[in-house]
């Protein structure tokens, strides 16, 4: 893994967990260097060089890979064990996807948020809004904001359906809230999400929530354009 000297600070074996199994949390970690471009598309990693770089033994290392490749962020090559690069085709195919899945979640949190839920989504709605200029804080929020979408749901299978997506989405390199325009037309799109979730409206939220998906992959692939 190239970049080992800003990838993660050394961490010793017998450091608090924080409730994440070793191999938990270099999961999560090595998702996040992927989705951040930390590990580029294409990019070899080794066992060995994670295991130094973010100070643990290599058999949580070996679960954390074989879990990324199971999900189709890594794939074994003449070269090695690499990240996966995704295609024009490939990325299309995950946009609709999410459209559904987006779709169905925002239509569930119609039907069954709590106002509490409600709450959390109109404050997040409002940091998104205070966020411009910042990209990675934007996309952090955005993806805070869908989580919340989904835990208003209240499914159990579609948090499966979507976490797997979410999976897949770290593959996209960088964030489409680089370009300057997707911020300002996110918060409107946000907005009615939200009103059509507190207003118990499943309906307009599915489409609410559709329309912003759609906005999302034209953004990307203008951002695939550059």
């Amino acid at each position: 893994m190239n970049h080992e000297d800003t990838a993660a600070a050394p961490r010793s074996e017998g450091a608090p967990d924080d409730g994440l199994s070793r191999a938990q949390r270099v999961y999560e970690r090595l998702k996040e260097d992927i989705r951040a471009g930390v590990l580029r598309r294409g990019e070899r990693v080794r066992e060995e060089t994670v295991a130094r770089a973010l100070g643990v033994s290599r058999t949580p290392v070996r679960e954390a890979l074989a879990r990324l490749q199971a999900g189709g962020l890594l794939e074994v090559t003449a070269n090695g064990l690499v990240v996966v690069t995704i295609s024009h085709a490939q990325t299309l195919e995950l946009y609709a996807m999410r459209e559904v899945l987006e779709g169905s979640a925002a239509r569930f949190a119609a039907q069954h948020a709590a106002p509490s839920e409600v709450s959390v989504l109109m404050r997040l709605g409002a940091s998104f809004a205070d966020a411009f200029g910042d990209a990675i804080r934007l996309a952090d929020l955005n993806r805070r904001f869908h989580a919340a979408i989904l835990d208003a749901a209240h499914n159990r299978y579609l948090v499966r359906m979507l976490e797997e997506l979410s999976d897949a989405l770290a593959l996209l390199p960088g964030t489409t809230f680089q370009l300057p325009e997707r911020g300002p037309l996110a918060v409107e799109e946000h907005a009615a999400i939200v009103e059509a979730i507190a207003a118990r409206d499943p309906d307009r939220a599915e489409q609410a929530a559709r329309h912003h998906i759609q906005q999302a992959q034209e953004a990307r692939l203008t951002l695939m354009r550059f």
